[in-house]
């Protein structure tokens, strides 16, 4: 589609939580190769913040080709944790500027606008994938970045995580 050697941008939270939204949960595994067959994504770069309790997804995200970018969190009095890594994100993006034919970002965050619009600018904006077609910020919108919008609401069946039950013995699948 638009060539090889293009890489990830990933806003993890925002591809999570816009997913929830949509009623499934995303294979991650499943997506790193969707990303690499369908856009020609040689490195994926997912960014997140870094929870020590969560380290075996850690793990597992990193076999499955990601390369983890992790932003301290805050853990808030109500039992809340923050972790917002917007400009990681786009400090990634402008460290690799030179190493990629095309980025591609995936995140429906209008914080993103500038990196789009510069990128765009700069002719390497490969697509703007959206989590949720229907909840994604208006500065996303403009008429510049219609041709590269591309949606996962309709990828449920090649990305969904599906839960792998008990075999007849009673153990777990492998």
């Amino acid at each position: 589609m638009i060539g090889q050697n293009n890489y990830a941008f990933i806003d993890s939270q925002n591809v999570n939580l816009s997913i929830r939204q949509l009623g499934w949960r995303i294979d991650w595994c499943r997506f790193r190769i969707y990303l690499k067959e369908k856009y020609g994504v040689s490195k994926a770069f997912l960014f997140l913040g870094y929870v020590s309790k969560n380290q075996d997804l850690y793990t597992r995200l990193q076999e499955a080709g990601f390369i983890c970018i992790f932003k301290p969190t805050l853990e808030y009095k109500d039992g809340t944790t923050k972790g917002n890594c917007d400009a990681e994100l786009v400090l990634q993006v402008m460290k690799e500027f030179l190493n990629f034919n095309k980025a591609i970002i995936v995140s429906g965050d209008g914080d993103f606008y500038c990196l789009a619009k510069h990128l765009h600018e700069e002719n390497k904006l490969g697509i703007l994938l959206i989590p949720n077609r229907k909840r994604f910020s208006a500065l996303l919108k403009w008429d510049i970045f219609r041709k590269y919008l591309r949606f996962m609401n309709d990828l449920e069946s090649k990305l969904a995580y599906i839960k792998k039950g008990p075999r007849k013995d009673e153990t777990l699948q492998g």
